[in-house]
């Protein structure tokens, strides 16, 4: 797979700072969440949002997402780099890894732009 198209690191980067900044679990959840749907189709972005999830896991003592989280980080790469990713899955521990999920508008438009759809 090419790199990372610059508007979609942009994106990527953007939600990973807004998780790592703020103080309220549920808005670090859903800009990792956002984080993890853009990575999905490149294993090291991929691998990386899985990171901070586990690292928001931990933070917040929640074991059941952290033993999700830890299987996540093993599988996320090769996932990517297969092509076995069901885009918009929003990568917590309550959704099946392999559960494709709507696409939020705005990001759907981003990965539309650089190719990616979900019948890849």
């Amino acid at each position: 797979m090419a790199p990372m198209p610059p508007a979609i690191r942009a994106a990527f980067e953007a939600e990973l700072t807004t998780a790592r900044r703020t103080t309220d679990p549920d808005s670090g959840w859903r800009a990792l969440e956002r984080a993890h749907i853009l990575s999905q189709p490149w294993p090291w972005p991929h691998t990386r949002a899985h990171w901070h999830m586990l690292r928001l896991a931990l933070h917040t003592h929640n074991r059941p997402e952290t033993r999700g989280q830890l299987i996540r980080l093993a599988v996320a790469a090769i996932a990517s780099a297969l092509g076995r990713v069901p885009l918009g899955n929003t990568g917590r521990t309550s959704v099946g890894l392999t559960t494709p999920m709507p696409l939020p508008t705005d990001l759907a438009r981003l990965l539309t732009d650089a190719g990616i759809t979900a019948t890849r």
